[in-house]
């Protein structure tokens, strides 16, 4: 009797085992067909946009029963915009998180959004993109790319070891210039000023070597990278607004089952508005932390203003228009523009 006991122990015990390899290697066949889907992207962990995307990967695994799983290299990992745009279409990277800037080394008629001392709310920027986003979105698929949500980084300030209020402080200043944008880079020189073209992640090395003393960012990303631990001034001047745009590559978004593309797309957009309606607090909240460090926010007055409105319009306008954005793209973002300020003026 106890021999047979043991021997239906013996056989279920071997029954149990058999189940869970066969449990054990259908998991491990469902893992292997998961499509990865890597994500490049400058916002550091625990930042809330490295948070909302966590959150879009949880719920993209859970919508497509993990066939769909996106795997964030977060902090600059991947390197910066251009280097997570090359990546991208090499294969390495499938997607990324960039700024509207990083982004005009895919399409540079997207800097139209973000010509300075042009669109000057958070309300205005939402407004042009709903009303001119779908047209940008059409431009950016036919140069290979997919555009899964829009969302916004903040206000561009200047940060700076010495106090900058109007433009002729700010021509005394070695300012830090990101990437290798000619055009941008000579026509702030005629303008006076001195940009220093560096990478990204070689900004904090250059403060603190003294290869630069100035920078423009926002608030938010200032904080969550301590770059203004090194440059304890900050203008009063909103320079240009940050749109963020999350692309994928268009082979890796084909290789997405038809079915699944709205859902995922639905996800990202739904953490994506919940960070635009939360940005004007994240940019007070960052600023009031970096005040409590020794930030001091240099307020400029209406003659300053204007100042900085009179370089845009004389130095700067004439060498983007045509060349850096074209016409049209400036059209349609004006036009939207005037839309939204009849409409609420």
């Amino acid at each position: 009797m106890i021999y047979k006991a043991i021997g239906l122990f013996n056989r279920n015990k071997i029954f149990n085992i058999i189940l869970f390899g066969i449990y054990s290697f259908f998991l491990l066949l469902t893992t292997l067909n998961a499509q990865v889907i890597k994500l490049g992207t400058l916002a550091p962990k625990g930042s809330p946009w490295y948070n909302a995307l966590k959150e879009t990967g949880q719920e993209w695994a859970k919508l497509s029963n993990g066939k769909v799983r996106l795997r964030i290299y977060p902090g600059g990992v991947a390197g910066d915009d251009p280097d997570m745009i090359r990546k991208m279409r090499i294969g390495q990277l499938h997607a990324a998180a960039l700024t509207t800037s990083g982004m005009g080394f895919i399409y540079p008629d997207i800097t139209a959004i973000t010509f300075p001392n042009n669109i000057k709310t958070n309300e205005e920027l939402e407004f042009v993109i709903k009303k001119a986003g779908p047209y940008f979105e059409e431009q950016i698929w036919k140069k290979g790319f997919k555009v899964l949500s829009w969302n916004n980084a903040g206000w561009v300030h200047f940060f700076s070891k010495n106090p900058v209020i109007t433009p002729d402080d700010m021509k005394k200043q070695k300012l830090f210039f990101w990437g290798s944008e000619t055009l941008y880079e000579e026509a702030l020189k005629k303008a006076g000023f001195h940009p220093v073209p560096l990478s990204v992640t070689d900004l904090m090395p250059g403060l603190r070597t003294g290869l630069v003393n100035a920078f423009a960012a926002t608030p938010q990303v200032s904080l969550a990278f301590q770059w203004y631990s090194l440059a304890k001034n900050m203008c009063g001047l909103r320079w240009q607004p940050l749109p963020g745009i999350i692309v994928m590559s268009k082979r890796a978004w084909n290789r997405i089952p038809k079915n699944l593309q709205p859902q995922l797309i639905e996800s990202m957009n739904k953490f994506s508005s919940r960070l635009w309606s939360e940005i004007a607090d994240l940019e007070e909240e960052s600023i009031a932390a970096m005040k409590k460090h020794g930030l001091k926010v240099n307020e400029i007055s209406g003659d300053a203003a204007n100042e900085w409105q009179n370089i845009v319009k004389e130095k700067l306008f004439p060498v983007f228009l045509g060349h850096r954005f074209s016409k049209e793209a400036f059209d349609k973002v004006q036009n939207a523009l005037e839309e939204y300020r009849k409409i609420n003026n």
